[in-house]
């Protein structure tokens, strides 16, 4: 088990073209304080990676846009191949676009926020290694 997290936060409801990332992880020697990157910081080849989790995000319905997105890595039954996979598992924070309400989206109902492309597990592997 990591635990390990990452948390994405979309200032702008919709626009995924803005975005913070925070990467929250243990180094060797214990606490290490957050590490922050904006859009203009994701090295170029963690980009495709990054337009993975946003296309998860895009399927929501138009009422319904991610404000905030954590990102953990784990181990996960793929249903097409009776196997085990490394997986990034998506949890959102959503906000209702007229309303202003808010809730939460897990991955259970929402099986997009299961990405088991290898370039997803290294995305996260990169901005948590420790």
């Amino acid at each position: 088990m990591n635990n390990s997290e990452i948390q994405i936060q979309f200032p702008q409801p919709g626009n995924w073209q803005k975005f913070t990332l925070t990467a929250i992880y243990q180094d060797k020697g214990g606490y290490r304080p957050p590490a922050r990157y904006t859009q203009d910081e994701i090295p170029a080849e963690q980009v495709p990676a990054m337009q993975a989790v946003v296309a998860a995000l895009v399927g929501l319905a138009e009422d319904w846009q991610a404000v905030q997105v954590w990102a953990r890595l784990n181990e996960s039954l793929i249903d097409a191949q009776p196997s085990v996979a490394e997986t990034v598992v998506l949890t959102v924070e959503a906000v209702h676009v007229e309303t202003g309400g808010r809730r939460m989206l897990f991955a259970e109902n929402y099986p997009e926020f299961f990405i088991t492309a290898p370039s997803a597990v290294a995305f996260f592997k990169h901005f948590t290694a420790a």
